[in-house]
C-alpha cells in the first residue's frame, strides 16, 4: 500500500505525539503505512510528490486562519503557509484529504476565506453531531448514527458552504462540522481522531491558550470522561479503507 501523509501543526511536541498515536490507532495505520511530516518542526518536503501517497490526513492545531499576520506567531505562520501551498494542487485534482479540525479551516480559506470568528466559535466539550441527507449516503460516514456525539474546541468556524462543497454533518452549536469539496476532499470541524484521554491530555496542555477559563479545567475533564465519543473515529477508519491505494 501506499503510505498516507500525516501532516502535524500543533507547536506542542507532547500534543503533536499524542494525536499522531491517536490517528494510527482510530485509522487502522501502521506506522510503516505512514509518512508523518510535523511542520513545527521541518518544511515540507522540495520534492514531495502526492503521486507517491493513497491520500493525505492533516491534523488540527491551536493556529486561527482567521487571525491576522501580525496576531500569529512565526511558527504557526510558517506551518499555515506551508499547509496552504499544498490546497491548490488537492483541490485541483480533488485528491483523497481528510483535513481535521484546523483542516477545514484550510480549506475554507483556500476555497474562499469563508472562516472566522463571526459564528460559531465552541468551547470546549462535545457537540451533538447529525447527518445531512448527503451525509447518509456518504462513504465516509458509513456505520457513523444518524445522530451522535463529537470532541469540538475552537474559536473560528465555516461561516458559510464554499462553491463546490457539500454539507455532511450539522450541529446546532456550529453548522459546518463536516463537508466535502468534489468527491474525495474532506474536512471535519471536530475531531475524528479523539477520544475521552486524549481530549483529557489536549486540555492540560492548551488551559491557558484562551479556550476556556484554566480554572474549569477539571470539570472539562469530568466532561470528556462522560462523554459518550465513539463514532467520529469511524471517518478515520473509513477515509483509509476508501483510498488506501496498491505500490
Amino acid at each position: 500500500m501506499k503510505p498516507f501523509l500525516i501532516l502535524q501543526l500543533r507547536p506542542e511536541p507532547e500534543a503533536s505525539d499524542n494525536e499522531f498515536e491517536a490517528i494510527l490507532t482510530k485509522s487502522g495505520l501502521s506506522r510503516e503505512a505512514t509518512h508523518r511530516v510535523q511542520l513545527n518542526q521541518e518544511d515540507l518536503p522540495d520534492d514531495l510528490n502526492l503521486d507517491s501517497y493513497s491520500g493525505i490526513i492533516v491534523g488540527g492545531g491551536p493556529g486561527c486562519v482567521s487571525d491576522a499576520p501580525e496576531d500569529k506567531t512565526e511558527i504557526e505562520a510558517r506551518i499555515e503557509s506551508a499547509i496552504l501551498s499544498l490546497m491548490p494542487e488537492v483541490t485541483e485534482r480533488d485528491y483523497p484529504f481528510l483535513g481535521c479540525c484546523y483542516g477545514i479551516g484550510v480549506l475554507g480559506h483556500h476555497l474562499g476565506k469563508v472562516v472566522n470568528k463571526d459564528n460559531y466559535s465552541e468551547p470546549v466539550g462535545t457537540a451533538d453531531c447529525s447527518l445531512t441527507e448527503d451525509g447518509k449516503t456518504d462513504p465516509l460516514l458509513s456505520g457513523v448514527p444518524d445522530r451522535f456525539e463529537a470532541f469540538v474546541g475552537h474559536k473560528e468556524a465555516m461561516q458559510r458552504l464554499p462553491e463546490g462543497c457539500t454539507h455532511l454533518v450539522s450541529a446546532p452549536t456550529c453548522p459546518f462540522q463536516m463537508v466535502r469539496f468534489g468527491s474525495n476532499v474532506y474536512a471535519t470541524q471536530f475531531h475524528p481522531e479523539a477520544d475521552a484521554d486524549g481530549f483529557e491530555f489536549r486540555i492540560g496542555i492548551y488551559k491557558h491558550n484562551g479556550y476556556f477559563d484554566p480554572e474549569a479545567a477539571d470539570e472539562l475533564i469530568e466532561m470528556c470522561r462522560a462523554a459518550d465519543v465513539y463514532a467520529p473515529e469511524l471517518i478515520l477508519r473509513n477515509f483509509v479503507e476508501t483510498y488506501a491505494r496498491a505500490i
